[in-house]
């Protein structure tokens, strides 16, 4: 089994787009990866320019803004590589997977309901394999938003919950990325549930990834982590898990947390706390876990620069966490 993931990878280049970030030694793949990204970014913003609500346009730049900085149209991408042709409907499922993702983090005033549409419009025009995916991926959406503002059930493992709520959420869209770029461009099917598993695999990772640069990043000024607030808003993994540490340590970081640890020595106590907690490690542990099974779960494709990316984009994500110390 190839596997990329061990802290002795080497530095990853620091490039404007994905495929320059990926490091892979590849300039026509890069080039060709770079073109194809610019062809999706330009028709997305014309998918958008004619939305009936002023400021829908203006969305796609909350997601970064820039052709090489989106992730599931590049992942829509590499699953084409495995496939036959480009020629049915690749860039525009890249453009339709977009527009569902843009919906799903838009608010209502932002034309949610239009980007949903119009997203839905499109995967009808790839054939019904392709309406089928999108249709089931807001499913999911839909149904990991509302899960989440519910919050566990009586009785519900927390954890659990967490899980669940995170694979309706990014691991749908990258599943559905590279699943229906690899079915347009007539991929095997087999190859076709590698993809789609490496990326339940990977939305999980990313998530838990980021919760991990929450606690261990460097705190900036405001004396939060690079990613966020770990101690406002939904739990992220290692803040759940320390739940159940029965340490002296465990039980001072549920009492400060319980407390409302925002600000001061009592935050900077909890921050201190959730890094050494074991609890911290356990999520460590679970992201490597994910990244060994996404890699696992493509190894059965062919050796194509496109593999090599998927096996790359496992090392980002664990080079920019707080992993190597």
């Amino acid at each position: 089994m190839h596997m990329r993931v061990a802290v002795t990878s080497a530095p990853v280049r620091q490039e404007s787009s994905l495929p320059g970030l990926l490091g892979l030694a590849q300039p026509e793949f890069e080039s060709r990866m770079s073109e194809a990204l610019e062809v999706v970014e330009g028709r997305l913003r014309g998918h958008v320019s004619g939305a009936p609500r002023p400021g829908v346009a203006d969305v796609p730049d909350l997601l970064g803004g820039s052709a090489g900085g989106r992730l599931r149209p590049f992942l829509v991408l590499l699953g084409a590589e495995f496939g036959e042709s480009w020629e049915n409907g690749v860039t525009e499922a890249a453009v339709m997977v977009e527009l569902l993702h843009v919906s799903s983090v838009a608010g209502a005033e932002s034309g949610a309901d239009w980007l949903l549409a119009r997203s839905a419009q499109l995967a009808a025009g790839l054939g019904p394999r392709a309406l089928e995916l999108n249709a089931r991926t807001a499913g999911r959406l839909v149904g990991a938003q509302l899960r989440q503002l519910a919050g566990p059930a009586p009785g519900e493992d927390p954890v659990a919950h967490y899980f669940e709520v995170t694979a309706g959420a990014t691991a749908a869209l990258l599943s559905l990325s590279l699943g229906v770029g690899a079915l347009q461009a007539g991929t095997r099917a087999g190859w076709v549930r590698a993809l789609i598993g490496y990326g339940e695999h990977l939305g999980a990772a990313l998530r838990i990834a980021d919760d991990l640069l929450a606690v261990t990043a460097p705190a900036g000024d405001g004396g939060d982590g690079a990613r966020g607030d770990p101690f406002t808003g939904a739990p992220g993994l290692p803040r759940l898990l320390a739940r159940t540490d029965t340490t002296a340590r465990g039980a001072e970081l549920r009492r400060l947390v319980t407390d409302g640890a925002t600000t001061g020595a009592a935050r900077r106590r909890a921050l201190e706390l959730l890094r050494a907690s074991p609890a911290t490690r356990r999520a460590e542990a679970a992201l490597h876990e994910r990244l060994a099974a996404a890699v696992s779960a493509v190894g059965i494709l062919p050796p194509l620069p496109a593999r090599r990316a998927l096996y790359a984009l496992c090392d980002v994500v664990a080079l920019r966490t707080g992993l190597i110390r």
